[in-house]
């Protein structure tokens, strides 16, 4: 019997070789937003990794919308050329195709590395001022953002539309909207974390008005046949937070804004919040969305063995799935992953002597 995982999939115009998609993982290594070589080495790596797409960490539209000072940015023309230099390069020695995740922190802005604490920064660090749907802090200690005003909706759209545009020249093939993990859009999603009571507070349909209308701009910038996808959280994992049913409700608003695809990730809502630590925890909030919204879906979350990405998209819980840690761990999991599920994957002619018909411990790895 023939993988599922392995077989092509289509998203708008672009033809992917098989359901495995390297997820978007930040580095906090870059220059002032600019990408450098040490991106060069991390996406040169998974462009040969049997993935069929590889999405770039989420890249900021703001220099303030970052997460942290090394965080990547699609901000200035020097951002530009930088990732455009970096993307030219793993393009000529991967087989992967590239899209790239377009993101603004909002209250989770202005905060350290992971390996330096991962707090809000100090003000001798060099911190900014943060933004969110409600001036309350993501957790303990944290800043605490002003509420985004009307201009503020205006300046950021726009940006996303232009971070959208220069990805579009860099040349990605897909461009996917970070509305989760208690960023900006997500937080003004959340009942937890957006208590405004104008008309982008309250109901369900107000808190969704400022994301909807990102995603309607893009959509008019992004031509038809260029997948314009979205990360969306599939449970806040709070009580009174966002759940599966509001995940189907949100999918079907951005398909009705002519989106193509819908990532199911999830938590992130308060810096308390802890999500499930179950394989696969996300894939049943992503079935219900791949069934009920009618949308192209991809899931992420401790998807780690050949067999179990596998039955997700068998099933038919999810159309692609994503991986992050599984690809650091072991950067060539799509070359394993065919040779468990009996299939095939493309490789660099450099590395054909380690395949499996002219290596036998590849021959016999399982």
């Amino acid at each position: 019997m023939s993988s599922v995982l392995f077989s092509p999939y289509r998203l708008a115009g672009l033809e992917l070789a098989n359901r495995i998609v390297v997820s978007p993982m930040c580095q906090y290594s870059a220059d002032d937003g600019c990408a450098n070589d040490w991106h060069l080495m991390h996406l040169g790596m998974l462009a040969n990794s049997g993935a069929a797409l590889v999405v770039v960490e989420a890249t900021h539209v703001e220099r303030h919308g970052r997460i942290t000072h090394g965080c990547l940015g699609l901000y200035s023309d020097d951002n530009e050329a930088a990732l455009a230099r970096v993307i030219a390069q793993v393009r000529r020695a991967g087989t992967a195709k590239f899209g790239i995740q377009i993101a603004h922190a909002g209250r989770k802005a202005s905060s350290q590395r992971p390996w330096e604490g991962g707090g809000a920064l100090k003000a001798d660090a060099d911190a900014w001022p943060t933004i969110a749907a409600s001036p309350i802090p993501w957790g303990e200690n944290w800043h605490t953002p002003r509420m985004v005003t009307e201009a503020d909706m205006g300046r950021v759209r726009e940006a996303f539309v232009s971070a959208a545009q220069r990805a579009l020249r860099i040349g990605f093939d897909a461009i996917e909207l970070h509305f989760a993990h208690g960023y900006l859009a997500h937080g003004f999603m959340s009942p937890i974390s957006n208590k405004r009571s104008d008309d982008y507070g309250g109901s369900f349909e107000n808190r969704l008005r400022f994301p909807l209308s990102i995603a309607r701009a893009v959509r008019a910038v992004v031509p038809k046949d260029v997948p314009l996808g979205a990360r969306i959280t599939g449970s806040d994992w709070r009580e009174g937070g966002l759940d599966g049913s509001d995940a189907v409700a949100i999918a079907k608003a951005l398909k009705g804004e002519g989106l193509d695809f819908i990532c199911i990730s999830s938590g992130g809502v308060t810096a308390d919040t802890r999500n499930p630590s179950e394989p696969g925890y996300n894939v049943p909030v992503a079935a219900r969305v791949k069934k009920e919204a009618g949308i192209p879906t991809r899931t992420v979350g401790l998807i780690v063995k050949p067999e179990q990405a596998e039955a997700i998209v068998a099933q038919g819980q999810a159309d692609l799935v994503s991986l992050a840690r599984a690809f650091l761990d072991d950067p060539h999991w799509g070359w394993h992953a065919a040779k468990a599920l009996g299939a095939d994957v493309a490789r660099p002619v450099q590395y054909a002597r380690a395949g499996p018909k002219l290596w036998a411990p590849a021959a016999s790895r399982g």
